[in-house]
């Protein structure tokens, strides 16, 4: 269908370039014709002064005689003139088979430079459902680490004290020696990475998260994650994400783990996503963030894929503010009725900041989100309102959108 449509698209225009180069057309009206029409009006004037009394009967007699003998001049003017047509010229025909020929092969040579010939259509959800099959079928951890290996060597060590080398051999010895040397292998897996030799490095932290059970922390599966992309060469394989989504679980703001999350998905094919997941991250980051310069090399290309007109914020704007680490231990050990009035006392004060001096879009969306929670729904709903005034155009309201369809607001 598209070729046909093109096809027909093309020989229509080269169709029309053609008849206006070569078609015989008409020599414009000539003077003499508008002088006729001309004198004719006048023969008419002529008739209505007689009728009105204006002018005597031989007044009006001599005045038809003299327009009588400008019409027979111009009429004999006229038909001198009209055998004058236009035509092409000698060469119009070949010069216009030529501009056909160069519209047609221009414009299929041009999309196949520029275009994807034979590539199907890809509606939507085709291009969704394939990237979620491409996340299913890339390749594994091992296969990536394998390939980055022999694409690039393992590192030298020819640079590292000969002593050092020494202590970190003994320490390989010593660790492998006592499995469950929670310490050791922590050390292990730093000074693993510190050489530059993140397979054994990920390999070390791996049983640093498997030792410390239910005492993991986040922190654990980041560092995990951190060694397992820079040992795949930046590629963040299945196994690795099932890390990032460990971390994510135990702490869903960890700023490492959104972002290799990000990574993730702009490597199978979800720039949407990849771009969402980074602009919130970056928006509610500091400026000395190990994220921020990662990001920034990145997000763009993401935003132009995924459609967006995006200008990352400047370095040093001041981030997302919320409740502090130190906070949210406070309300665990709190009462359901007294963190209910710790929630409702931060929720206020956070719409009167915004009310005052206003905010990034996150935090608008943290508090349609928070009264939504608390099934204050009109105010909600009212904030909502405003906030699409505060922001009619920034493409960082899409947090604040996903924000107000969580508290059920959204229209």
């Amino acid at each position: 269908m598209f070729w046909a449509v093109a096809a027909v698209m093309c020989v229509v225009v080269a169709v029309a370039f053609t008849v206006v180069v070569v078609r015989t057309r008409a020599a414009a009206a000539p003077a003499a014709t508008y002088d006729l029409q001309v004198y004719r009006d006048q023969l008419k004037e002529v008739d209505r002064d007689l009728a009105r009394g204006t002018v005597s009967e031989d007044e009006a007699e001599r005045i038809r005689l003299e327009i009588s003998r400008r019409i027979l001049d111009a009429d004999k003017t006229a038909q001198g003139e009209t055998d004058d047509t236009r035509t092409a010229p000698p060469l119009a025909s070949t010069f216009a088979v030529g501009l056909a020929v160069l519209v047609i092969a221009g414009s299929f040579g041009a999309y196949s430079w520029l275009g994807a010939p034979g590539y199907p259509d890809l509606p939507l959800a085709d291009r969704i459902e394939m990237a979620e099959q491409a996340r299913a079928d890339r390749p594994s951890q091992a296969f990536a680490e394998a390939d980055t290996l022999e694409r690039n060597p393992p590192p030298s060590f020819d640079a590292f004290d000969p002593a050092y080398l020494q202590l970190v051999e003994q320490l390989r010895t010593v660790v492998s020696e006592r499995p469950n040397d929670l310490q050791g292998h922590r050390l292990l897996a730093r000074q693993e990475a510190s050489l530059g030799n993140y397979g054994a490095a990920w390999q070390a932290q791996a049983r640093v998260v498997q030792l410390q059970g239910e005492a993991v922390r986040a922190r654990d599966y980041t560092d995990l994650a951190d060694m397992m992309v820079l040992a795949a060469g930046g590629y963040v394989s299945p196994e690795a994400e099932a890390v990032i989504s460990r971390a994510l679980d135990l702490d869903p703001l960890n700023g490492v783990a959104r972002y290799y999350s990000g990574l993730m998905f702009a490597q199978t094919g979800r720039a949407d996503l990849a771009f969402r997941i980074w602009a919130q991250l970056l928006a509610g980051s500091p400026a000395d963030a190990p994220w921020q310069d990662p990001i920034r090399d990145q997000i763009e290309f993401a935003a132009m894929q995924a459609g967006v007109d995006y200008v990352p914020p400047e370095r040093g704007a001041a981030p997302v503010r919320g409740p502090s680490s130190e906070d949210i231990e406070a309300a665990q050990d709190m009462t359901a009725a007294d963190r209910l009035q710790m929630i409702e006392g931060m929720v206020s004060g956070l719409a009167q900041r915004l009310g005052t001096e206003g905010g990034p879009p996150e935090e608008w969306a943290r508090l349609i989100r928070a009264y939504g929670v608390l099934g204050r729904t009109q105010e909600a709903e009212a904030i909502w309102r405003e906030a699409q005034q505060v922001f009619p155009d920034d493409i960082n309201r899409v947090v604040i959108l996903e924000a107000a369809r969580d508290a059920g607001v959204e229209q």
